[in-house]
């Protein structure tokens, strides 16, 4: 009654709906798909020279023991491979993150007396997510400057521009630098020289620390002024280095490095690397984006920073992004776009052709985008972002319900009653005002049992909750929009704008709809003479939707079509960084040389500076970038050209390669650890069992129908150097185990020293 009686307050509501609802539309939370990741905390320790037994029994389970009593945990698992344990410890979903970084890392002060220091140093990953990697990037030499800037030069590059630039954009965690080669200082020792001068390895040790180092010493006052004191003791270059005088401790002879040792530039050892298009290497980057942040909006941001870098950027240096979120993103929010404006279109042409009336038909249909702007909002408040999940699943015909209802018995009495008794405006008004308070229950009850029908979903815990909790929401944010809006704006625009009589189309409308209540009366009478026959052929029909229901695929998600492809390619287990680059090389050449979809092949090989996906050697992730389907040639779905492509790359002999989509391998492997689609887990402690049983399993699985791109993952068998010591002879020579260690890791993996600054750059 106070919307008819008030119309300009409604439509100023309406108005100021408008306004805030396209603001809210501008800062909604967009992304593909909603973010599935446990509340966790990442702990990653590297230590390039330990093996994956050492580091197990020495780190990664003494750390597990010190967080089990951690309150709110709810479970952790670890993975420990040659230089590398990462253990993701998940928290329970209330649980503040923050809070829960402070506790782990009050547990790694403890645990860390107890790791010997040359085992590396337990670390906190970056507060993100496992889709976080929203953006990745190279950087490569442009043609005619490949000379000019070798893999250290552009991995440095990485490391002291471009990383140090976005790490200042909003929204940013951390970025990842990706293959390239970091460059070093080496002094490469003559073990000949060294033992013929009477010195030792640590001789040198001492040396180099010992006369690299800055100190400070107060002040000295001179007149009126004060002069700070400072040492300038770093070594600055390749030459001070060479010059550092080697005093042997035993026998107190000295010598100049450089008669012992070459000092020369060089890189660390390598545990991953990027290829573009198979046919040379770059250096690059992996964007994470912070918790909780706005995707689009991070990225926007980090486009808007890159467009300085690139000015920055030495001349001859390509800064080429290859994985974009923004890409998957588009195409999710046109997917859902085209499916809301067909939804919208077919109930308005329901709406004028049952209704009979231009009029009542858009002004039931104006709820939809309302509605819409309502659940925006609600949205915004309750954080729920925008995605595939929540926007692709809202229904316009249950959101129109109730105000179809209401308008439908106006139009009705508007139609039927006499010209004279709408005379004055008042009764059209007291006409609307009695016929909605008719049906107000009415409306109300549909409405209600819709959102009703939703409340068991709420139920959904874990990874279905955070999966399904969006779609939830929006319906019922969109359903309570729709029914004020029934309640309010619909009878105050019928009072306003319907007139008697309706438009001309009621007519035809009628016409056509006793036509139809005639033949369904035809139809009704004549199968009630055939009551037991229908009863038993809808029990048949009944009975077998379950047997076929029961028969169907099952997926958690549909998978989605994100614009590229993420092939996942496996060698033999040890197989070594040289053999892999070699191997994926030839592969991505034929994928970029053989089909014309391909814009650009990338392939990240081992892990990044910041191993959350921790790769071994032998495994690679190829990422395929494809161009726009309109230019397809040689297939026309996504499935048909994955076919095509793996037929064609089984020419690269003795690697596996499985087709996947970026995200879903990520979805996989948040799902169960691994990326593959189904995954089969033995647990157990004694290895070789394990790997007996898995052997086993492997074999099965072999033969089952449908089942390709089979994976065994070896636990056992990577080939290894073992050093074993006789102590009885260490002794006689001397020496301890400890010296020998050293000695042995500085020989292979090298020891350091400490470092050298070339301006901001620290090498």
């Amino acid at each position: 009654s106070y919307s008819v009686h008030n119309k300009k307050v409604i439509l100023i509501a309406i108005a100021l709906l408008l306004v805030v609802g396209i603001y809210n539309v501008t800062q909604l939370p967009i992304d593909a798909v909603p973010d599935i990741t446990d509340n966790q905390v990442q702990v990653i320790t590297v230590s390039p020279s330990l093996s994956a037994e050492d580091l197990e029994r020495m780190v990664t389970i003494p750390i597990e023991n010190s967080i089990a009593s951690i309150k709110g945990l709810k479970n952790y698992r670890s993975f420990s491979r040659f230089g590398l344990s990462l253990i993701t410890i998940v928290f329970e979903d209330q649980v503040d993150i923050y809070w829960a970084r402070q506790q782990v890392s009050e547990r790694l002060a403890m645990v860390q007396r107890d790791i010997p220091p040359t085992f590396g140093s337990p670390e906190l990953a970056p507060i993100t997510t496992g889709l976080g990697e929203i953006f990745q990037y190279t950087l490569t030499a442009e043609k005619g400057y490949e000379s000019k800037y070798s893999l250290s030069e552009l991995r440095s590059i990485q490391d002291w521009l471009v990383r140090k630039q976005l790490l200042g954009v909003k929204g940013v965690a951390d970025v990842s630098s990706f293959g390239g080669k970091l460059k070093q200082y080496q002094l490469e020792v003559n073990p000949e020289y060294v033992q013929a001068a009477g010195f030792t390895v640590f001789d040198i040790f001492d040396a180099v620390e010992k006369n690299n180092s800055n100190t400070g010493s107060a002040y000295l006052e001179k007149n009126s002024s004060t002069y700070f004191i400072r040492t300038e003791g770093l070594l600055k270059t390749p030459t001070d280095i060479e010059n550092t005088m080697i005093v042997s401790k035993k026998t107190g002879a000295k010598v100049l490095l450089k008669n012992l040792a070459e000092v020369k530039e060089g890189a660390a050892t390598r545990y991953g690397a990027l290829i573009m298009n198979g046919r040379s290497e770059a250096a690059g980057g992996i964007v994470m984006m912070l918790k909780g942040e706005n995707s689009n909006v991070v990225i926007s941001s980090i486009k808007d920073k890159l467009t300085e870098v690139n000015k920055l950027l030495p001349k001859g240096v390509i800064l080429k992004p290859f994985l974009d979120r923004t890409k998957l993103v588009n195409n999710s929010i046109k997917t859902v776009a085209k499916n809301l404006t067909e939804g919208a279109i077919i109930v308005i042409l329901v709406l004028i052709f049952f209704l009979g009336n231009f009029r009542a038909a858009f002004i039931v249909a104006s709820i939809i985008p309302l509605s819409m702007l309502i659940a925006i909002i609600l949205m915004n408040f309750f954080g729920v972002s925008g995605n595939l999940m929540s926007l692709g699943a809202i229904d316009f015909g249950i959101i129109v319900d109730g105000a179809v209802i209401i308008i439908e018995s106006i139009l009705l009495y508007l139609h039927h009653i006499s010209k004279d008794k709408l005379h004055e405006k008042n009764n059209i008004d007291q006409l609307v005002v009695n016929n909605t308070n008719k049906l107000m229950r009415s409306a109300l009850f549909g409405q209600l049992i819709i959102i009703i029908v939703y409340f068991p979903l709420f139920t959904l815990k874990g990874i279905e909750g955070k999966m399904f909790m969006p779609m939830v929401q929006t319906i019922i944010f969109a359903l309570l929009g729709a029914l004020v809006l029934s309640l309010t704006y619909i009878p105050a625009m019928s009072a306003l704008f319907l007139k008697q009589g309706g438009d001309k189309s009621i007519a035809w409308s009628e016409r056509m709809i006793s036509r139809l209540e005639e033949n369904y009366k035809k139809l009704f009478h004549k199968s009630l003479e055939y009551k037991k026959g229908l009863l038993y052929t809808f029990i048949g029909l009944f009975i077998g939707s379950i047997a076929l229901f029961m028969n169907m695929g099952g997926e958690f998600v549909p998978i989605i079509a994100e614009g590229d492809f993420a092939v996942e390619t496996r060698l033999l287990t040890g197989s070594s960084l040289s053999a892999t680059i070699e191997h994926s090389s030839i592969a991505a050449k034929i994928l970029k040389d053989s089909f014309e979809e391909v814009e650009q092949v990338v392939t990240k090989i081992g892990s990044g500076e910041i191993p959350t996906d921790p790769m071994p050697l032998e495994a690679a992730d190829m990422m395929v970038i494809l161009k726009d389907k309109s230019e397809w040639k040689n297939a026309n779905t996504f499935d048909e050209l994955a076919e095509k492509m793996s037929e064609k790359i089984k020419l690269a002999s003795g690697v596996l390669f499985s087709f996947q989509y970026p995200v879903q391998m990520r979805f996989n492997e948040l799902l169960s650890g691994a990326k593959q689609d189904v995954v089969c887990k033995l647990y157990g402690e004694n290895l070789d069992t394990l790997a007996h049983y898995g052997e086993k399993i492997f074999k099965e699985v072999k033969s089952c129908e449908g089942a390709e791109d089979i994976f065994l993952e070896t636990i056992t068998g990577v080939p290894q150097i073992i050093i074993s010591y006789d102590r009885t002879r260490l002794q006689n020579y001397d020496l301890s185990i400890d010296d020998v260690n050293k000695i042995i890791q500085a020989s292979n993996a090298g020891a350091s020293l400490g470092n050298l600054y070339e301006g901001e750059r620290k090498i």
